[in-house]
C-alpha cells in the first residue's frame, strides 16, 4: 500500500488541513475520556514544531446537518489546549469568509480547531461546494482520523485531490502497519480471532475474509446465538438473525473443510432481560430456559477461550461477550480482555465496547495495537478498499 506519508515533507508555512478523529465523549461540557485526541496529539505536535499552520477540523456526534451547540466542538478545543499546554483556539464555523481570514491569520506553529464538520450537510453528502470551501482553506492535507476511513465525506476523501499536497499521518500510518500485519503471509501462526457484539450482519464480511486467514474464531456475544441456533441448539429468548442462519451454517461447515475451528459458548449467563441482574443464572450449552436469554458468556467458556488466546501467535479481537453494558453481564468481555492482555503474540484490538474493556480493566498498553477505529478496522480487515486510504494512494 503506497500511501504519502509525512516522511521528508516541509510544511513550513503552509495551512496544514489535519482531519483527526477528536470524536470524543462529553460529559457536563467536559470531555470524559481523551484517548481520541491523545491518538492524534504526535501528528499534531510534529506538525506544529515544523512550522505548519495546522487547520485542525473534526466531527462530534450526529448533529444531521445543522449546527446544535450540544455538538460544539468547545470542549475538546478546551482540552486539547490542557493536553498541547497552549491555547486552542475554536473558529465558530469550518467554512466561509470568516473562517478563511481566521486561517490566514494563523502565525507558523499554531494551530486553529474548526467547528463540527457535521454542522453542515455537505460533508457527509461530499458536496462539491462543501468540498471546495474546504479545500479553500489548505496549502496541505494531513488525514490522520482512521476511524472515519471507512466514509466517503468531504473532509476524508471530497477534498483530497484539491490540495497541493496530501499525506497520512502518524496514526494512520500505524494503523495500517498494524492491521496489515493480520492480512500478510508471513503472520506468525496460529491465528486466533475473537469475534463479538449483537449481529452476525454485521461482521458477515469480516468472517469470509477472515475463514481465509484464521487457525481458529472464538464467537461471542449475542451473534454467538445465531450460529448455535443454527446447529439446532435451543437458546431461548436470546436474540437471533433468522436471515442468517443459512450463512452462520455455510460458516461452520467451511471452517470444518478447512480445518479450521470454530469456538461457540459451551455455558452461559442467562437472564430474563439484559437489564435484570436479579435473575441471572449460569447454564450449560443445552440448557438456556425457554424464558431467559443469554447475557454473558459462562465461566467454562471463558476458561476454554483463555486457552486458546494463550497459546495464539497473534490475535485480533472486536467485540464484547455479553451485554457490556450492565456490569453483571461484563465479566466474560473483562477475562476475554485480560487473555489478550496476557498473550505473549502479536495482539490488536478493534471496536468501541473491547477497547473501553481494555481502557477501564487497565490492559490497553500491553496490546500490540488498540485500534481507534471499529468500523474501520472491520472494513480494512474484510478486504474493503477504505474510501480514505483510496483518496490518499491517488496522490501517492
Amino acid at each position: 500500500m503506497a500511501l504519502p506519508t509525512l516522511h521528508g515533507l516541509d510544511l513550513r508555512g503552509q495551512r496544514v488541513f489535519l482531519r483527526a478523529d477528536l470524536n470524543a465523549p462529553i460529559k457536563d461540557g467536559k470531555v470524559t475520556n481523551d484517548a481520541r485526541l491523545e491518538a492524534t496529539l504526535p501528528t499534531l505536535k510534529l506538525l506544529l514544531a515544523g512550522g505548519a499552520r495546522v487547520v485542525l477540523a473534526s466531527h462530534l456526534g450526529r448533529p444531521k446537518g445543522k449546527a446544535e451547540p450540544k455538538y460544539s466542538l468547545a470542549p475538546v478545543a478546551a482540552r486539547l489546549g490542557e493536553l498541547l499546554g497552549t491555547p486552542v483556539p475554536l473558529a465558530k464555523d469550518c467554512i466561509g469568509p470568516e473562517v478563511e481570514a481566521a486561517v490566514n491569520a494563523l502565525a507558523p506553529g499554531k494551530c486553529l480547531l474548526l467547528e463540527n464538520l457535521r454542522f453542515h450537510a455537505g460533508e457527509e453528502k461530499n458536496d462539491p461546494a462543501f468540498v471546495a470551501a474546504l479545500a479553500k482553506l489548505a496549502d496541505a492535507y494531513v488525514n490522520d482520523a482512521f476511524g472515519t476511513m471507512h466514509r466517503a465525506h468531504a473532509s476524508t476523501a471530497g477534498m483530497v485531490p484539491l490540495v497541493k499536497v496530501a499525506a497520512a499521518g502518524l496514526l494512520v500510518q500505524k494503523e495500517i502497519e498494524s492491521l496489515g500485519k493480520l492480512l500478510a503471509g508471513d503472520l506468525d501462526r496460529p491465528f486466533v480471532t475473537i469475534l463479538g457484539g449483537a449481529k452476525v450482519s454485521d461482521k458477515v464480511q469480516v468472517i469470509e475474509k477472515l475463514l481465509e486467514r484464521v487457525d481458529a474464531l472464538l464467537v461471542g456475544g449475542a451473534m454467538a446465538y445465531t450460529f448455535l441456533e443454527a446447529q439446532g441448539v435451543a437458546v431461548g429468548k436470546s436474540l437471533v438473525e433468522e436471515d442468517k442462519l443459512e450463512f452462520a451454517r455455510g460458516v461452520l461447515e467451511h471452517a470444518k473443510q478447512k480445518g479450521i475451528t470454530i469456538h461457540l459458548p459451551s455455558d452461559h449467563v442467562a437472564a430474563s432481560a439484559i437489564d435484570d441482574a436479579a435473575s441471572a443464572v449460569t447454564v450449560g450449552r443445552d440448557g438456556i430456559p425457554a424464558d431467559k436469554l443469554g447475557v454473558d458468556i459462562g465461566p467454562k467458556t471463558v476458561a476454554e477461550y483463555a486457552k486458546v488466546i494463550a497459546g495464539a501467535k497473534s490475535v485480533f479481537w472486536n467485540g464484547p461477550m455479553g451485554v457490556f453494558e450492565t456490569d453483571a453481564f461484563s465479566k466474560g468481555t473483562y477475562a476475554v480482555a485480560e487473555a489478550v492482555a496476557s498473550a505473549t503474540a502479536f495482539t490488536v484490538a478493534g471496536g468501541g465496547d473491547s477497547v473501553a474493556a481494555l481502557e477501564r480493566g487497565g490492559y490497553a498498553s500491553r496490546l500490540s495495537h488498540v485500534s481507534t477505529g471499529g468500523g474501520a478496522s472491520l472494513e480494512f480487515l474484510s478486504g474493503i478498499k477504505l474510501p480514505g486510504i483510496a483518496a490518499l494512494e491517488s496522490r501517492g
